[in-house]
């Protein structure tokens, strides 16, 4: 067995403090791990009674059996400190020999479950997806939407799984879009709005591309009073007209977006791009205050795991 004593200690001291304080925060998934020691290059979220386990990719090089010695010692650990067992961990990696790691499950159907985060409740699924169905990094701004949502019409765009609107229904929003091309992610949102009681005939899912849908809407004159925006950094989806590009295309959808929004109304903006940054010609036109330094959660060590802006009408 190899030795992971450095990493077993610091998840023991993570876990004793962040166990607690999600209980305080009534919080069924949060990170308890992530690359606190370097020579264990992980990330590691609690969801319930499992684990989701992902490696970052280090360009180490490993021989299979100790690879898989390394990977049996941490998962080992994970089970000794938070009393998870071995079975419950996921592990998401990116060494792609075959039969490498019994963890290793993407790409198998997985078991949907069901976590609870401020009060509302969210489907999520460890095996089947690069991603869990919940970005637990967009928790705050999440809960920011709950408080800010009562009376509004609120628009989710790059929606993924519908947890956005999920919060803004909550806590109040008169009627929502919830904007994504893959059925597989308006599916989900679907069930999530069932979870949490939302009048599927004021909260409408809208499956386009929101290139499209942004022309379409603004054309059509359609208002919201507030708006999230979480494009992925890059996509080349077939469905998609043209190819995402973040960096090159944020302008553009920011531009769109506030064209959108109904006086005294406004826009959160974020993605996870590390080397984003924000064209200077935005804060000419609109008020751009940044959030990230409150919308990036207190368990994410990782301050620049995102960033995230609050754009308002000059």
């Amino acid at each position: 067995m190899q030795d992971v004593s450095a990493f077993t200690n610091r998840l023991a001291k993570n876990y004793k403090h962040y166990a607690k304080w999600a209980r305080r925060q009534g919080l069924g998934a949060w990170r308890v791990y992530d690359k606190d020691v370097p020579q264990f290059p992980f990330a590691l979220d609690i969801y319930g009674s499992r684990v989701h386990l992902q490696e970052y990719d280090t360009g180490w090089e490993m021989g299979d059996d100790e690879y898989r010695g390394w990977i049996d010692a941490v998962v080992a650990a994970i089970a000794q400190v938070t009393g998870i067992p071995a079975a419950a961990v996921t592990l998401k990696n990116r060494r792609r020999q075959k039969g490498v790691s019994q963890y290793e499950k993407v790409g198998a159907e997985g078991e949907d479950f069901v976590v609870e985060e401020f009060g509302q409740r969210f489907i999520v699924n460890l095996d089947q997806y690069l991603d869990t169905g919940l970005f637990l990094d967009h928790r705050n701004t999440r809960k920011r939407v709950r408080e800010e949502a009562a009376g509004k019409r609120f628009l989710n765009l790059f929606a993924y799984t519908g947890s956005f609107t999920v919060y803004a229904g909550a806590g109040g929003a008169v009627a929502s879009e919830t904007v994504d091309m893959s059925n597989t992610y308006q599916d989900w949102s679907r069930r999530n709005f069932e979870l949490n009681g939302l009048d599927l005939g004021k909260h409408k899912l809208v499956r386009a591309d929101v290139f499209q849908y942004l022309e379409e809407a603004v054309d059509a004159g359609k208002r919201f009073d507030l708006i999230v925006m979480d494009p992925p950094t890059f996509s080349n989806s077939k469905k998609m007209r043209d190819i995402l590009d973040v960096q090159r295309d944020h302008v553009w959808l920011i531009d769109y977006a506030m064209a959108l929004l109904a006086p005294g109304g406004w826009l959160y903006f974020s993605n996870n791009l590390r080397t984003f940054q924000l064209d200077d010609r935005l804060s000419q036109d609109y008020q751009i205050q940044d959030v990230s330094g409150q919308s990036v959660p207190e368990d994410f060590r990782n301050r620049k795991i995102h960033q995230c802006w609050r754009i308002s009408r000059a």
